[in-house]
C-alpha cells in the first residue's frame, strides 16, 4: 500500500478538517517556522505509532475544545492497494472483495482520540459498506455464526470449501439480488475479527512502515536519532520475510492450540462444567523485536556523538538504501525527514537531497521532506511540493502546486535563479555544473577551430543550472525567463541504457516544455561523459578506458583514473580539441555520417537571433 494523503481534524493547529496530498515519490513540505509543517510529521508518528509518539490532551485544538468538539482525529488514506489478501486460511481475498474500500477505491484508516486525555479512542475503517443491519457484521462473525446464516439464506451449495469464512461471507452478499451499501465507519476491535488473527491485524500487515527522522533531539540514552536507520532496516528485512514470519506464528499458534485442547480434553473428564467455560486463544500477536546500534573504537554508542556525525551517519543511510537494489514486493517504507540541513555542511546537505531523490524513484519508497534552504527545495520535483502558510484567521492552509502558489513559496524560501540572467541575450537550462563546462568549452573549442563562427559567449546565450528540469528551482528561472522576454530552451543528458524510470521523466519534461512552444535537447549518447575520447584520456593517465554510447561512462572513467564520477567532465573535457569533438559527436542517419554538437550551436544560434 502506498501513502496518497493524510487527514487532521481538530489536531494542534489545524481546526477545520485538512487534508494533505502525498506524492507518490517525493513530497516536499515547505514554508516558514511555526506554520505547521513539523504538525503533519508528527500525526503520521502517532499514526503509525513510531516509539515515542503518543497523542495527549494538548495536541486537542484548543479552539475546538471551547467550541464543543470532543474528539481530535487523525486519518490516513492508501492507494496501490493489494490485489490479494490472506483473511482466513489460506485462501485470497481483497479489500474490495471485503468491501473495505471507500468511495473513491482507497483504503482510509481514521485514528479517532479523546479531547480530555488524547487516549486513542478507536481504530475505524472508513469504507463503502453492505448497508443492511445484518450483511454489515459479517466480517464480525465466527465461522460458525457464518455457516448458520449461510444456510438460513441457503447458499451453503454454492460454498467452495465450508471451511473457509471468506467463502461464506462472499456466498452471502452474492445472494443478495440488490446489495446496497452506504459509507460506514467500522470499528477494527469489534467489527473485524476471525476464529484465529484479526482480520485488522493481517491488515496492518500490508501497511507500509514509516520512519521519522527529526532536527532536534535531545542526546541521551535514549536517542534514536542514529538508531533509527538500523531499526528501519530490522522492519525492512521482517517485511521482506513477513510471509515466512506469518507461517511460523501459525505453526507456533497450532502446536500451542493443539496442547491446550488436549489438555481441555482431559480436563473435560474431570470436571466438564469447568472445561466447557475455556476457551484457548492468544491474547496478542508476539512481537519480535530487535536493537541495533554502531559502537566506536572506544565503545562509545553513536547516540552519545555529537549531532553533526549522527546526521552524517543518517546522510550515508539514505545512500545506502539509495544504492541498494529493491528485489521483491516488499512493503512500502515511508521516511520522513525533518529539515535535513541541520548540523551539516551544504555539500553534504545536497549530497543528501540528491539520495532522497534517487531513493524516492525505488518502487515501495516515499519520501516527505520539510526544509527551509532554497537549494534544498529547488531540488525538489514541483508537483511534489506542498506549501503550508497561514490564512486572514492564522488557520493553517496547505496550497498544492499551481503558477501562483510555486511563485509565492518561492519568495517565501528565498529561491532565485542562478546569476548571469541580466547579461543574457537567451537562457539555456541544463542540470548541472558538468554541462555548463561541456556546452561552453564544445563551442569554443569548434570556433577556435573553424567550426563554428561564434561561441555561447559571442552570442549571448548563458547555460543556468537548474538541479532538474523538475525542480522549483527551474520553474523559478523558466518564469523569470519568461517575465524578460529572453528565450530559453532546455538541455538534458538522454539517460538511454541508464534507469529507465529516468528516462521517462526526461521524456515527460520533453513533453511539457515543447508542449509551452519552447525547444528541447538532448544527448543522443547517454551522457556527457560518453563524449570523452578514450585517446585522450590516455594520452595524460596512461589508462585505457573502453566504454560504450549507452554504458555508464563517467563511472568507468572514474574508477580506471581514481577519481569520483561527477569530477571526471571537469578534469577531462576542457582537454577536448575542435577534431576530438567532432569525432566523438558523429552519428549516421541513414544517409551519411553528421556531427551532433555542430548541429546543436546551429540551432542555438537562433534562440540568441
Amino acid at each position: 500500500m502506498r501513502l496518497k494523503s493524510i487527514k487532521l481534524s481538530h489536531f494542534r493547529g489545524y481546526r477545520d478538517a485538512i487534508a494533505i496530498s502525498i506524492d507518490e515519490a517525493m513530497t516536499g513540505i515547505v514554508g516558514r517556522n511555526d506554520f505547521g509543517k513539523s504538525t503533519i510529521f508528527e500525526a503520521l508518528s502517532i499514526f503509525f505509532e513510531v516509539d515515542g509518539a503518543k497523542a495527549d490532551k494538548n495536541d486537542m485544538n484548543c479552539f475546538s475544545l471551547k467550541a464543543g468538539a470532543e474528539q481530535f482525529e487523525i486519518t490516513c488514506i492508501f492507494d496501490d492497494l493489494p490485489e490479494a489478501l490472506i483473511l482466513d486460511e489460506k485462501v485470497q481475498t481483497s479489500l474490495a472483495q471485503e468491501y473495505l474500500i471507500n468511495i473513491d477505491g482507497d483504503f482510509e484508516i481514521v485514528k479517532t482520540f479523546k479531547a480530555t486525555t488524547g487516549k486513542l479512542e478507536r481504530t475505524s475503517i472508513r469504507c463503502n459498506h453492505p448497508a443492511d443491519e445484518l450483511l454489515s457484521t459479517l466480517l464480525s462473525m465466527k465461522i460458525a455464526d457464518l455457516k448458520k446464516l449461510g444456510e438460513q439464506r441457503g447458499v451453503a451449495d454454492v460454498v467452495a470449501d465450508k471451511r473457509v469464512a471468506s467463502f461464506w461471507r462472499q456466498a452471502i452478499r452474492a445472494g443478495v439480488p440488490h446489495l446496497a451499501c452506504k459509507e460506514t465507519l467500522l470499528d477494527v476491535d469489534k467489527e473485524l475479527s476471525t476464529d484465529s488473527k484479526s482480520i485488522w491485524g493481517k491488515i496492518q500487515d500490508q501497511l507500509p512502515t514509516f520512519a521519522l527522522f527529526k532536527a532536534d533531539r535531545e542526546s541521551n540514552d535514549g536517542d534514536a536519532e542514529a538508531k533509527n536507520p538500523l531499526q528501519q532496516a530490522v522492519k525492512d528485512a521482517q517485511s521482506a520475510l513477513q510471509a515466512e514470519i506469518n507461517k511460523l506464528e501459525l505453526q507456533i499458534e497450532a502446536s500451542v492450540l493443539d496442547v491446550a485442547s488436549r489438555t481441555l480434553d482431559k480436563l473435560r473428564e474431570m470436571a466438564p462444567e469447568l472445561a466447557n467455560e475455556l476457551t484457548p486463544r492468544f491474547k496478542e500477536k508476539p512481537k519480535w523485536t530487535f536493537s541495533f546500534t554502531l559502537d566506536g573504537e572506544n565503545g562509545i554508542p553513536i547516540n552519545k556523538r555529537g549531532s553533526g556525525v549522527r546526521r552524517l551517519i543518517l546522510l550515508n543511510f539514505f545512500r545506502a538504501e539509495a544504492a541498494k537494489v529493491v528485489v521483491g514486493s516488499q512493503r512500502n517504507v515511508i521516511y520522513a525527514i525533518e529539515e535535513p540541513e541541520t548540523s551539516q555542511h551544504p555539500n553534504y546537505q545536497i549530497m543528501l537531497m540528491k539520495a532522497l531523490l534517487a531513493l524516492s524513484l525505488q518502487p515501495n519508497r516515499q519520501i516527505i521532506v520539510t526544509t527551509h534552504v532554497p537549494a534544498l527545495a529547488g531540488l525538489m520535483p514541483i508537483e511534489g511540493i506542498r506549501y503550508v502558510t497561514k490564512d486572514d484567521e492564522g488557520t493553517p492552509v496547505v496550497k498544492m502546486p499551481h503558477p501562483d502558489v510555486l511563485k509565492e513559496a518561492s519568495e517565501s524560501l528565498g529561491i532565485l535563479p542562478e546569476t548571469g540572467m541580466e547579461r543574457a541575450r537567451a537562457v539555456i537550462l541544463v542540470e548541472g555544473k558538468s554541462d555548463v563546462i561541456f556546452l561552453r568549452h564544445a563551442a569554443k573549442a569548434l570556433k577556435h577551430g573553424g567550426h563554428l563562427d561564434s561561441d555561447l559567449e559571442d552570442l549571448g546565450i548563458v547555460p543556468i543550472l537548474i538541479g532538474g528540469c523538475g525542480s522549483v528551482k527551474h520553474w523559478v528561472t523558466l518564469n523569470l525567463a519568461d517575465d524578460l522576454g529572453l528565450p530559453w530552451c532546455v538541455f538534458l543528458d538522454s539517460d538511454i541504457g541508464g534507469d529507465p524510470g529516468q528516462v521517462k521523466s526526461i521524456k515527460k519534461r520533453q513533453q511539457e516544455v515543447e508542449g509551452q512552444g519552447r525547444k528541447f535537447y538532448s544527448t543522443k549518447k547517454r551522457e556527457v561523459e560518453n563524449y570523452l575520447c578514450p585517446d585522450m584520456i590516455f594520452a595524460q593517465t596512461g589508462q585505457r578506458v573502453i566504454f560504450t554510447d549507452i554504458c555508464d561512462a563517467k563511472k568507468i572513467i572514474g574508477n580506471a583514473v581514481g577519481m569520483k564520477p561527477d569530477d571526471v567532465i571537469d578534469r577531462f573535457w576542457p582537454s577536448m580539441t575542435a577534431e576530438q569533438i567532432i569525432n566523438c559527436s558523429l552519428y549516421n542517419d541513414g544517409e551519411a555520417d553528421r556531427c551532433e554538437l555542430t548541429e546543436l550551436f546551429t540551432r542555438l544560434r537562433g534562440l540568441a537571433v
